[in-house]
């Protein structure tokens, strides 16, 4: 997965972005609600505060970034500025799998630690860029997770259709990256999220690997890349608990490796002679 982007310093938001009120913290049942300081614990990228809080100034709602130009346009530009690069389309891309790679780790990590999908719908979550550092993400209410429910379909609604179709549309349309690059980017920051989880909580009672692959097979992600299936053997198999019986055993953690090539580049190469990142078409094959 390529390196995340920085992100800009949010404009202070208008009256229409007043946050909404939360006055009884999270929601959601005891063990539920308690998610958020766990996944937040895995690492930055996973970290996502919950309930009110007192600075709360510069947070809007993640439907701003996907249907209001201007602060699209600043994440771009102040994107660009820390890379070091006048490329518009670079600075795009790296906005995108850096925003995917945050809304990715969040996701899984709390259907790896709970087996429950969160709701991180774009009306719910707010976000606000930081001086330095991963953008910040906020639920002013956590949502109740439903037991049982179809996780990798509800991530698939929450992550791919709700927040990253909107992103692509207005990235395709003021910034020229195509189709191609962004299900790349999707799916590399899946599976970047995938292998932190499996190296700082190989313990976690649901493995991330079945949820993964699962979101793989749909499309646009299915046509993103080739995850090689021999990588990853049985792990693929099931989302239940560990050591629930067949498919629960999951990964041993760190152990299990990954092997996904993209099919398309993600542009970081163009950034100061970096060179390639581990999945990209243009890589040579290890």
């Amino acid at each position: 997965m390529c390196p995340p982007p920085a992100p800009p310093p949010a404009a202070r938001p208008g009256a229409r972005d007043t946050p909404p009120t939360a006055a009884d913290g999270p929601g959601g049942d005891g063990a539920f609600a308690g998610t958020p300081a766990r996944v937040a614990a895995v690492g930055p990228y996973f970290a996502v505060s919950s309930g009110p809080r007192a600075d709360a100034a510069g947070f809007r709602p993640f439907t701003a970034l996907h249907h209001d130009p201007a602060p699209l346009a600043a994440y771009v530009a102040e994107t660009g500025r820390r890379l070091g690069t006048d490329q518009r389309r670079v600075a795009a891309s790296t906005l995108h799998i850096g925003t995917a790679a945050r809304l990715w780790s969040v996701a899984l990590a709390t259907a790896a630690l709970t087996g429950r999908a969160v709701d991180l719908t774009p009306e719910r979550l707010w976000w606000r860029t930081p001086p330095s550092g991963p953008i910040e993400l906020w639920l002013p209410e956590w949502p109740a997770g439903t037991p049982g429910e179809d996780v990798p379909g509800a991530l698939y609604e929450t992550v791919v259709v709700r927040h990253l179709g909107p992103l692509d549309e207005a990235l395709r349309r003021d910034f020229g990256l195509s189709p191609r690059i962004l299900h790349g980017n999707s799916a590399s920051a899946l599976l970047g999220a995938v292998r932190v989880l499996l190296a700082r909580v190989p313990d976690a009672p649901w493995s991330p690997l079945p949820v993964a692959a699962a979101l793989l097979a749909r499309e646009p992600l299915a046509s993103a890349g080739v995850l090689t299936a021999d990588s990853c053997g049985a792990d693929l198999g099931g989302a239940g608990p560990r050591g629930a019986g067949p498919g629960g055993a999951g990964p041993r953690g760190a152990d299990a490796p990954l092997s996904y090539r993209r099919n398309s580049c993600c542009l970081y190469y163009r950034v100061r002679g970096d060179g390639y990142c581990g999945d990209c078409i243009l890589a040579r094959p290890r």
